[in-house]
């Protein structure tokens, strides 16, 4: 058994720093390419054989919660040294992966999830400190193992334990150990979103203002948690990055992952040694959801700090099967491409999560809950992982070696290099996601969340997404509330950089009005904004607020929406105007009609009134499109015409036979690197060129296929 604080004396690692966007080890910058071994579903002699399988897919570092709940007895004592039971032995762990070569990324908690009972949390914790258990909108106890962040009682007992995982990890940090990264927690804010039952309810009403004041108030509370866990770690000699895992994604979709950037960003944005990693289960990649991907790269980037590295902590491989129910099986492809597309875009670490499977371990309870093991999954966990639970390799094992291998090849253009975007930015505003709680009672909040979770950032149907994406643009996210609001605890911790002369948004109703200013100073000084959804006319508290209408010379005449009732059916559909031609009238799920004022370019009409939904008015030296329908992203010319009527052209041309087709052109002082996937499910001729030159001759890319053409 290890002493729990023997520093390990395997060779000198490199110090690591981030540094401009980039993780640099001994001054160099690098790709972590990692994989998540639980040692505490591994019998120990079952170690070796898993980290060598990792070695043998090309990875460097080892990922792996640290339970909490798995090291403490029932009695509250401590076991990191293996003395109870030999696969408790941390510090055995840690320093194995250093005597093959591999890094350590620890995640410690005190939550950890992982599909552990309680979250990772000891049952003594919820026995000793019942009232740090959140209660819900009606005062009863919280449907999940959701604890209060600032109860005394739980920071107390939650410093301790960290207390204790620190002195194992401090010793054998970078530069001279294997630790490169210690996680803060996990998914901080997750359990309130998902069960609706926010901290702190005390005094709640069914205002929008209450739900907007309490959903700020969630922000502050989550940061001011994360940076005393920030502290604590300093304080006890932690000094490599520490990391804050992202979470958001479900059911195969990314349109809910920037919730967990509203909730999150704030607690490390521009903060020195802080790095916030995605957390994606995505599934198939495909046209659904490839643009929920990429989309959702941009958003992670555009909200850290001029050092920050965009990362992925929880990065899904394997075959999807969760349930062992074969209720879902994701081709290796997917795994690839999802990997090529994130690495383009920037990402310095990706942990492929879960690499290997294992067994739960029995453990010590007082109590009958069905299963007498750590975790509620049964004995067996990770069916779907590349590495099954008895350790064989499954199809994407040999589809992630393959794959980076490849990654390998080009990791002096990957490690240091930047996407190349068009001019156009595609804008994100946090508190449109600030919609994650609502009171049961409150009809008006109900209403304002269904119109944003319709409305904002992909656009309705996802159409505005998927044009950019499998349209062939390329771009970054603008913090537009940074932007418009330099001086908030929004933007606190980061200067953002300037916008690009042609600004994206998808809007519900609700929009803020410094938003609605700087959009429109933007517009009347030069720039150029294509608007979508619905058109702005209140603020998030529900106050009336038509800056950006009233500056444009825009009015509602009403909404038409796809409806049976009563009166009968309806099916909005909208048709050409003027110069702006689709090739057929097009059925929509929504129109917002408009006033036209006098100078501006009717480009469609909802054919039931005949009134307007979509039109080009210019305000200034600038231009603005708002376009008040869903127009279906499967009419990629039609999109194209807006685009350019604002001056945006693809700096990356595909000329391609049908769509699917995805790119990511990166450059850097090592190279250029044009990264190609195909998301569909047949295969695509195309021709492809970058600023007009060509890359690519006529060539078909298989069905999930990619291609790495340097340029």
């Amino acid at each position: 058994m290890s002493a729990p604080a023997e520093p390990s004396t395997h060779a000198r690692y490199g110090e690591i720093a981030l540094r401009s966007g980039r993780i640099e080890i001994a001054a160099k910058p690098a790709l972590l390419l990692s994989g998540e071994v639980h040692y505490f579903r591994l019998r120990r002699d079952e170690w070796a054989g898993r980290l060598a399988q990792a070695k043998d897919a090309g990875l460097d570092t080892i990922a792996s919660y640290i339970p909490w709940i798995w090291h403490e007895s029932p009695d509250g004592e401590l076991d990191l040294s293996g003395r109870t039971c030999p696969e408790r032995d941390l510090a055995a762990f840690v320093d194995l992966c250093g005597s093959l070569g591999l890094r350590f990324l620890a995640r410690p908690g005190p939550f950890v999830m992982a599909e552990l009972k309680n979250e990772g949390i000891p049952d003594r914790i919820y026995r000793e400190y019942p009232d740090a258990r959140p209660t819900g909108w009606d005062g009863g106890p919280a449907r999940t193992e959701d604890l209060d962040y600032h109860h005394p009682g739980f920071l107390a007992e939650a410093e301790r334990w960290l207390g204790a995982a620190f002195d194992i990890l401090a010793p054998r940090q970078s530069p001279d150990g294997p630790v490169v990264g210690v996680q803060l927690d996990n998914e901080v804010g997750m359990l309130a979103w998902v069960s609706n039952t926010p901290h702190h309810t005390e005094g709640a009403t069914a205002t929008l203002a209450f739900h907007h004041e309490h959903g700020l108030g969630s922000r502050d509370d989550f940061a001011r948690y994360l940076q005393r866990l920030e502290s604590f770690a300093r304080e006890r000699g932690i000094a490599v990055p520490l990391l804050v895992n992202v979470h958001g994604t479900g059911g195969g979709r990314g349109t809910t992952f920037p919730i967990g950037i509203s909730q999150l960003a704030p607690a490390y944005r521009g903060r020195a040694g802080l790095l916030a990693g995605s957390d994606y289960y995505l599934g198939e990649l495909t046209v659904q959801n490839v643009a929920d991907l990429y989309l959702c790269n941009a958003i992670l980037a555009c909200v850290n700090g001029p050092d920050q590295p965009a990362s992925s902590l929880e990065f899904e491989v394997g075959t999807g099967d969760y349930g062992d129910n074969l209720d879902a099986l994701s081709s290796p492809e997917s795994g690839v491409n999802k990997t090529l597309l994130t690495l383009g875009q920037g990402n310095r670490l990706i942990n492929y999560y879960l690499l290997t499977g294992g067994r739960n371990p029995v453990v010590e309870s007082d109590r009958n809950d069905g299963i007498p093991r750590i975790a509620f999954t049964g004995e067996r966990h990770g069916f779907a992982a590349p590495i099954d639970p008895e350790g064989r390799k499954t199809p994407a094992f040999d589809a992630l070696a393959d794959l980076i291998g490849e990654v390998r090849t080009y990791e002096p253009i990957l490690a240091a290099g930047r996407q190349l975007t068009d001019e156009l930015g595609y804008a994100f505003v946090a508190d449109h996601y600030l919609s994650e709680y609502v009171e049961p009672a409150a009809t008006a909040r109900r209403e304002q969340v269904d119109d944003l979770e319709r409305h904002r950032g992909f656009g309705a149907r996802d159409a505005l997404g998927r044009a950019i994406v499998l349209g062939g643009y390329h771009v970054d996210a603008v913090d537009l509330q940074a932007l418009a609001d330099p001086d908030s605890a929004w933007a606190a911790g980061t200067t953002v950089p300037a916008a690009p002369r042609t600004i994206v948004l998808s809007t519900p109703r609700t929009l803020g009005p410094k938003v609605q200013q700087w959009l429109v100073d933007h517009v009347r000084g030069g720039g150029n904004l294509l608007l979508t959804g619905m058109l702005p006319d209140r603020d998030h508290d529900g106050t009336p607020c038509t800056i950006l209408a009233d500056a444009f010379g825009l009015s509602s005449a009403g909404v038409r929406v796809d409806r049976r009732d009563e009166s009968g059916p309806y099916w909005p559909t909208i048709t050409g105007s003027g110069s702006f031609g689709i090739d057929a009238d097009l059925r929509v799920s929504s129109a917002q009609l408009l006033q036209a004022p006098d100078g501006a370019e009717v480009l469609l009409r909802e054919a039931g009134s005949g009134l307007p939904c979509a039109m080009q008015v210019q305000l200034g030296a600038g231009s603005v499109i708002f376009l008040g329908c869903d127009l279906p992203a499967a009419h990629l010319d039609s999109w194209r015409d807006l685009f350019s009527r604002l001056d945006v052209r693809p700096r990356v041309g595909i000329d391609a036979d049908r769509p699917g087709l995805v790119t990511v052109p990166v450059t850097s002082e090592h190279g250029n690197l044009l990264i190609v996937v195909n998301v569909a499910p047949y295969p695509i001729t195309a021709l492809i060129s970058v600023d007009e030159q060509e890359v690519q001759p006529s060539t078909t890319f298989p069905a999930r296929g990619h291609a790495l053409l340097p340029f």
